[in-house]
């Protein structure tokens, strides 16, 4: 019993290695991981590349499966180049069973100790970071000596060898293993570190590993795929994908286990190497199998998930994913990309506005607070939820929920700016309505501030999109600017009402028209302070 516990103990240990090591790495790399797939997909062995080579850097195939989905979801990946990367994937998966194959002695204690101190005491946080990966890797070694050492007396019992001893003789027991303990466990890369543990304590043999490996691969896709039944058709999609992938690969590769088994004894006279071999030529077999069939796949995962024939309820957002809530570098890049879209249409309705009051144009009037109403703020209500949702769900560091933040005032400041051009709007309808006036000169003022406060706010949104912190001083000066113009405005404006150029009924629209151009420019000059504080 004791055995046991050591064992699960080990298991936790390692566990929580891989998980600090990926969640180290996905604070360094994570916020660049769409980036990279927005680039790197736009053909099938690019795509495959960059799995391959993201998954081996961050260690974590989960980041790159929940990114997809939410890039496919809104449309900016096809499924077909999700599935390349998938197959890329597989192959970057391998890595962690390479390294765990190494046996580093006691350096796994020096890696903990000064892995800690640079992750408790360091005053950078991407020093920080690398502390948590370092620590995170001090463990995952700490974890597989602690397995290997129990496991030994635990085989002894006459139950566990004669099981073992089974799967050696029946592999495919080997297979069902891999998949209930993968499925248990939510972790390919735990069950692989176990099985090379097993090898160092020469308490398994290499085609019950090999089985295991097998069985390792398609339990993992188990929860993905019952997490994606509650998911958008894209997720459950992507999931058909990754299961017949690792099934067909395990499949294909099971009929030929005794002479595989062969080939992999001469890689290595290492038991753990053979195995850890044995994974990665695994994984890289299957990839290069079934990539030339990739449109296959593609199609397949259409096929078992087919395009629901009700109409599909009108989305409002287009970039934010629940899915990727947890994965907070890439929930805040989205969330910046899906106000980087609302900040779009508010200047887009903030130009429509003047358009209509100078030229008094009702339909255009109508639009602008049909925007506003329909679009905006149920965005701006989305887009509130989901950052909320980003800094409750945990793992998100100081830095992160200071620009979480920052993201919720500009999400207000984008709504504000929403809000004064359906005032804008409706003041042209009462314009149009009553038949108000307006002089000459007042419609050269008007478009000089509407002007001004269209070059204000998409400025600030330049300088969110960017964070350059010049241009978003470029938005203080333009809101300076914004104030002088608006005085002498207003002082022609007096002085043309006191000659009666003016008519008394035009004086309370173009004074609030005034107010609400220079309010937008306000919310300008708030967007662009946010951009400086971050910075």
């Amino acid at each position: 019993m004791l055995a046991l516990l050591t064992v699960i103990g080990g298991l936790a240990l390692f566990l929580y290695g891989i998980k600090m090591l990926s969640q180290g790495m996905e604070q360094l790399a994570g916020s660049k991981i769409q980036e990279w797939l927005d680039k790197a997909t736009n053909h099938p062995i690019k795509g495959a590349t960059f799995g391959a080579v993201a998954t081996a850097l961050v260690q974590s195939s989960g980041l790159l499966m929940v990114t997809m989905i939410g890039l496919i979801n809104a449309r900016l990946l096809t499924l077909e180049h999700a599935v390349g990367v998938m197959l890329g994937q597989e192959i970057g998966t391998t890595i962690t069973g390479q390294l765990v194959a190494f046996d580093i002695g006691n350096v796994r204690f020096v890696a903990v100790a000064l892995g800690f101190t640079m992750l408790e005491f360091g005053s950078d946080r991407r020093w920080q970071r690398y502390g948590q990966i370092l620590l995170g890797f001090g463990l995952i070694f700490m974890g597989r000596e602690l397995m290997a050492e129990t496991v030994k007396p635990l085989a002894a019992h006459p139950t566990v060898a004669g099981w073992l001893a089974s799967m050696g003789q029946t592999p495919l027991l080997g297979v069902l293993a891999g998949v209930i303990l993968t499925t248990i466990i939510q972790s390919s890369t735990a069950t692989t570190g176990l099985v090379i543990a097993m090898g160092a304590g020469g308490v398994i043999t290499l085609p019950a590993a090999i089985g295991f490996i097998y069985g390792a691969n398609i339990g993992s896709c188990i929860m993905g795929f019952l997490a994606s039944l509650r998911s958008s058709s894209a997720g459950r999609r992507a999931s058909i994908a990754q299961i017949t992938i690792n099934v067909l690969g395990v499949l294909i590769f099971l009929p030929f286990i005794a002479p595989y088994t062969t080939l992999i004894e001469r890689t290595s006279s290492n038991l753990p190497r053979q195995i850890a071999n044995a994974h990665t030529i695994f994984n890289v077999g299957v990839s290069v199998i079934l990539f030339p069939f990739v449109k296959q796949l593609t199609a397949f995962s259409k096929l078992v998930v087919p395009e629901k024939e009700e109409p599909e309820q009108h989305k409002i957002t287009q970039f934010i994913d629940d899915h990727v809530r947890g994965v907070s570098s890439v929930a805040i890049r989205q969330a910046v990309m899906e106000l980087d879209r609302m900040g779009l249409t508010a200047l887009q309705m903030l130009e429509m506005s003047q358009r209509a009051l100078v030229n008094r144009e009702e339909d255009t009037a109508h639009e602008i607070i049909r925007l506003e109403r329909e679009f905006c703020d149920p965005l701006c209500d989305a887009i509130e939820r989901f950052v909320d949702s980003v800094i409750l769900e945990g793992g998100v560091d100081s830095l992160e929920r200071k620009r979480c933040f920052h993201l919720k005032n500009t999400n207000v400041d984008l709504e504000r700016v929403a809000d004064h051009t359906e005032n804008l709007a409706e003041a042209t309808q009462d314009i149009i309505y009553h038949e108000v006036p307006f002089s000459h000169e007042a419609i050269v003022d008007l478009n000089r501030l509407f002007e001004q406060a269209q070059l204000s706010l998409k400025t600030a949104l330049d300088a969110f999109r960017s964070g350059d912190a010049d241009v978003a001083k470029q938005v203080l000066r333009l809101e300076d600017e914004m104030d002088h113009i608006a005085l002498s405005v207003r002082q022609g404006h007096l002085q043309r009402v006191r000659l009666g150029v003016c008519e008394p009924e035009a004086d309370v629209l173009f004074v609030e028209t005034i107010r609400n151009l220079e309010r937008i420019s306000d919310h300008a000059d708030n967007i662009a302070v946010s951009v400086l504080r971050k910075v």
